[in-house]
């Protein structure tokens, strides 16, 4: 079989498996959209700006466990995706990028449209290519998607000159299945001596937490984590990016940490003699001040990444491999030494734990005339039974969501952790819709976050995306609102959004349905009435508190121990 460069390209990802790409064409990749017309295996989704097709990618790729795709054109059309290659980058997320480039003669040049993609993406990719010959099109494609999503998963990007798809010049093609790369070779098992002594820390533990973050979710070892979690009745913590991973509603789940985590999870951090860190990395989010940070604990650290281990925080028994493999060699281990999850020992532990979980940190105030942005969550949970896909924007309304929607299942608890990037929600939740057309797909947002990427609206028109945006509106960007009040005394300097569109009639410009709600009492059943839409995109403008903050919280140099509650817990 003969093929073009460009038809090599969507051959691979036929080959490949690839169900969707998100993109947007330009004069570098025609020759590859025109292969693309000519078959209907791989479906395209147009989306209307290249971030938007990144974070799709990102979002079909973070619910459904594959590997995203996204074609953009060279020169604005790759600049424009770099904000999604950085995010999907930071949280270790599976994607290859193919970005159109100049015809190789005249690369370095300042051709039209012309950016060096492969120096700009260097930082935030976990490796590039570019292909300067057809004869190494297929090749490059296999090593990237190998790359993509072996070890710690991440996003590769393949740059391709226009010349080397031209459709005139076609070679035979060959797709290699198997991928030897001599300089990488991850980690497939845990150190045996390692992990018998970090089982060894567990059992002598007396105030033992299981930390665990997105690795468990990228590596789908959420069913081993319940196991060691039942198997040794540690109390457990998790960060934002690993929520999910064991049942929020579940006793032995004491809530997320760090910088908004709870009273209970903070507070077992910091008292912990025994941490074991699971397929998380340490970020300043989770740890506060490193100085201050689990002061009594021996830390034990699982991460396929050996270049997590002791990064940031200098732990004392470094495993690294993919984590379930190491889970499924502790569990036998402690099975082995006949390990009681209830040992008397725990009892003191879980004793002053739920002292702490008594402190109630996330109370609010469910008197108020408006609508608390809490509640906002809470209402969303009960209206959706705890079975939505959420994917949420950043700010005060991610932190909420996380917070008060406690999420069971993996892979439901879609949002941008490293980067916190701003306009990922929506275009999120159309790669989520898009792997699951039948399921409940929402996408939290603010108005200032949702204005960012709002022109995906008109994409989720174009293929009948029914996903509902639910929108806290304060009137601020919340969470810039809240660091003014409390470390800049109050000066809000440009983080009040003025001239806000009306929303209800945006959303309805573009062919969706527009509601909006300003009374508590209403809140509930708009919702229900935006659900009960299923073949429809339903925008509610939820207009919240303006004053609202999110607590506890945990202010920039202090410990786990040094949390901020809301006013009224302070008092009390």
């Amino acid at each position: 079989m003969e093929l073009s460069g460009a038809e090599i390209v969507v051959q691979a990802l036929i080959d490949e498996g690839v169900e969707y790409v998100f993109g947007y064409p330009g004069g570098a990749v025609l020759h590859i959209y025109d292969a693309v017309f000519k078959q209907d295996r791989v479906k395209h989704i147009l989306v209307r700006h290249e971030q938007g097709a990144a974070h799709a990618a990102d979002g079909y790729a973070r619910a459904t466990g594959k590997c995203g795709v996204c074609l953009v054109t060279s020169g604005p059309g790759a600049t424009n995706a770099v904000t999604g290659i950085a995010t999907a980058y930071m949280d270790s997320i599976p994607m290859v990028i193919l970005s159109g480039q100049v015809p190789t003669p005249v690369i370095g040049s300042d051709a039209f449209q012309e950016v060096d993609t492969v120096g700009i993406t260097r930082p935030c990719v976990k490796h590039n290519f570019l292909v300067q010959d057809v004869r190494k099109l297929a090749e490059t494609i296999r090593k990237a998607f190998y790359i993509a999503t072996s070890g710690r998963p991440g996003p590769v990007l393949v740059d391709i000159p226009k010349d080397t798809t031209d459709p005139n010049v076609k070679i035979p093609y060959a797709y290699p299945r198997e991928i030897s790369l001599r300089s990488y070779r991850p980690a497939s098992k845990g150190h045996p001596g390692q992990i018998k002594q970090a089982v060894a820390a567990m059992l002598a533990a007396q105030r033992p937490v299981i930390y665990t973050g997105g690795g468990v979710i990228l590596d789908d070892a959420s069913h081993l984590l319940g196991e060691l979690v039942r198997a040794t009745g540690f109390p457990i913590t998790s960060t934002l990016m690993g929520l999910g991973a064991y049942p929020m509603t579940e006793r032995r789940f004491i809530g997320m940490l760090g910088m908004h985590g709870t009273y209970e999870a903070n507070m077992a951090m910091h008292e912990t003699d025994c941490l074991i860190a699971i397929g998380a990395r340490f970020d300043d989010r989770v740890t506060g001040k490193i100085e201050l940070f689990c002061p009594h604990a021996e830390i034990i650290h699982v991460d396929v990444d050996p270049s997590s281990i002791s990064k940031n925080v200098r732990v004392d028994i470094p495993i690294v491999g993919p984590v379930a493999s190491v889970l499924e060699d502790m569990l036998r281990l402690l099975k082995e030494a006949g390990c009681d999850p209830n040992r008397e020992t725990l009892t003191d532990w879980w004793a002053q734990i739920e002292q702490w979980r008594d402190i109630k940190c996330l109370s609010y105030d469910r008197g108020s005339d408006k609508i608390k942005p809490q509640f906002a969550v809470e209402t969303l949970y009960q209206v959706t039974k705890g079975e939505l896909y959420l994917t949420s924007d950043v700010g005060q309304h991610q932190m909420f969501a996380a917070q008060f929607y406690p999420f069971d299942r993996p892979r439901r608890w879609i949002n941008s952790g490293g980067l916190g990037t701003m306009g990922f929600g929506l275009p999120a939740a159309m790669g989520v819709q898009l792997a699951f057309p039948e399921a409940q797909v929402a996408c939290v947002s603010g108005e200032a976050s949702i204005l960012m990427c709002i022109q995906e609206l008109a994409t989720c028109r174009q293929y009948g995306l029914p996903l509902k945006v639910i929108m806290l509106n304060n009137g601020y960007m919340g969470m810039v609102r809240q660091w003014q009040e409390f470390f800049y005394e109050s000066r809000y300097s440009h983080s009040y959004v003025d001239a806000l569109p009306d929303f209800v009639q945006l959303a309805e410009s573009f062919g969706h349905i527009g509601m909006r709600v300003e009374r508590p009492g209403d809140l509930e059943g708009a919702m229900e009435a935006a659900f009960g839409m299923q073949d429809r995109l339903v925008f509610l403008d939820v207009v919240v508190d303006p004053t609202e903050n999110v607590y506890p919280m945990i202010a920039a140099g202090k410990g786990h121990h040094e949390m901020h509650l809301s006013p009224e817990r302070e008092l009390a």
